[in-house]
This record gives structure tokens, C-alpha cells and sequence, in this order.
């Protein structure tokens, strides 16, 4: 009988030859797989940064406890031994802006004197209530003030010009020209628009809202001194000032 060629060809081979060539194929597929991951996360990565996600444009400048941590407004002049001022206020709210009719001045005196560490926390939970999307959108906008270096200027003139009737909410156009009365201009106007239009700080503006509610705050204003509330007993500029004093360590 004629001997079978193929086992001769079989027996000719190289031992292990087979096993070798699929391991490469094995080694090559495994590389192939973590340079796609890589790349994979790499791009999830930078979208999630472009849309305001973990990455350095999540919170604007000056942003202190964490996630949803409220603006330290004036971190470069505050004494270390001086008590801290948290404002809790929605730029839609009539109360805030009388509040800062009120105080906003002596608060921003104190504030540039260091005789407090003032914290502003912008919510936006009248979205809800008036059903529009005013209060995200300005409280966008005074983050992107903040990264400007201007948060209390922007913070002003946006309740100096709060529409007479609630629920009316702000233009786009008032929000641009809120920026310029409170001196955010040429490059950094520029910059300003791109981060109100990307809506750079949404994200942190709902951190913010939540970052409330779990502090037990649910309505505006809300003012607290060293962690107590004074809402309802600070009625006006000379009771703030007494009350900061008395908290002075």
C-alpha cells in the first residue's frame, strides 16, 4: 500500500510549530485589545471633560468642599481667623435680590476687608418652580464669571437687573451685558461668552442644588455664619456686621 503523504509531512514539521503560531496570534490579539481600550478611554475621557464632566472644567475657579462646594469669594483677603459667610441664593429669587439691595454692599466690604470668609452658593431649583431654565443658566454664567475672577461683580449686576415680574427669566443678550457691567471684557469677555454657551458649568451648578438639599437647605435666601442660620434674624447691614464680630475667633 502506497504510504500516506500527509503523514510524512506530519511528521517532517517541527514539533510545537502549531502551538507557537497560534500563541503569536493569541499575543497579538491581546496587544491590539488594550491599545483600543486605551484609545477608547482616552476619547470617553476628553468628552466627558469637553461636556464639563471630571475634568478640570467641571468646577470654576475658586470652588471649596468638594463636589458642590460653594465660591470662595475672597480667598486672597480673608484673615484666617475670620468666621465664614455661606449665602444660599437663586438668581430668580426676589428675596435674594432684595437681600443683596440691602447687604450687598457692606457684604462685599467686609468680604474685600477679610473680616469674613464669604462662600456663595448659587441654586437653581426655580427652574422647576417658575418652568424655565434661568436660574441654571445665570448661575452658569456667574461660574464663568468666577473663572474670570469677577464672581461678586457678575453676582451684582445680575440681581441689580432681576426682572421686575418672577418667572421672566434672563435673555442671553442681559446675561452678555451683565458680564460687561461687572468688567469682563475684550479677551476675557471672549472667553466668558464661550463658557456661558457651552454651558461649561451646568454640571457644577447642579451639583451645587444638590450639595444644598443635603446641607438641609431647601429655600432662599439662606445665610449662615460659622454654620448657624441666621436668615431669620439678619435684617440689616449693622446686624450682619454685629454678628460677624461676635464670631470673630
Amino acid at each position: 500500500m502506497r504510504p500516506d503523504a500527509s503523514q510524512k509531512l506530519q511528521a517532517a514539521a517541527p514539533k510545537g510549530s502549531n502551538r507557537a503560531i497560534v500563541a503569536a496570534i493569541v499575543v497579538a490579539v491581546v496587544i491590539l485589545g488594550v491599545v483600543v481600550a486605551i484609545l477608547i478611554g482616552t476619547n470617553s475621557k476628553s468628552a466627558t471633560d469637553q461636556v464639563g464632566g471630571s475634568g478640570s472644567s467641571a468646577q470654576p475657579a475658586g470652588v471649596i468642599g468638594g463636589k458642590g462646594g460653594g465660591i470662595f469669594v475672597n480667598a486672597a483677603t480673608a484673615k484666617s481667623n475670620a468666621p465664614t459667610l455661606d449665602l444660599y441664593e437663586d438668581f430668580q429669587c426676589p428675596s435674594c435680590a432684595n437681600l443683596e439691595k440691602r447687604m450687598g454692599a457692606q457684604v462685599a466690604s467686609i468680604a474685600k476687608a477679610g473680616e469674613i470668609k464669604l462662600v456663595v452658593h448659587m441654586l437653581s431649583f426655580l427652574d422647576a418652580n417658575l418652568r424655565n431654565d434661568s436660574s441654571t443658566r445665570s448661575a452658569n454664567a456667574a461660574a464663568c464669571a468666577a473663572d474670570a475672577g469677577k464672581f461678586l461683580q457678575y453676582h451684582g449686576a445680575v440681581f441689580a437687573g432681576q426682572p421686575a415680574q418672577e418667572g421672566v427669566g434672563y435673555t442671553d443678550a442681559q446675561l452678555t451685558e451683565f458680564a460687561r457691567t461687572a468688567g469682563i471684557t475684550v479677551n476675557a469677555l471672549t472667553t466668558w461668552q464661550k463658557c456661558t454657551s457651552s454651558s461649561q458649568h451646568a454640571r457644577y451648578v447642579t451639583d451645587v442644588q444638590t450639595g444644598a438639599e443635603k446641607a438641609g437647605v431647601f429655600g432662599t435666601p439662606t445665610v449662615k455664619l460659622d454654620g448657624r442660620d441666621l436668615s431669620k434674624t439678619l435684617t440689616t447691614a449693622d446686624a450682619l456686621v454685629a454678628a460677624v464680630k461676635t464670631a470673630t475667633k
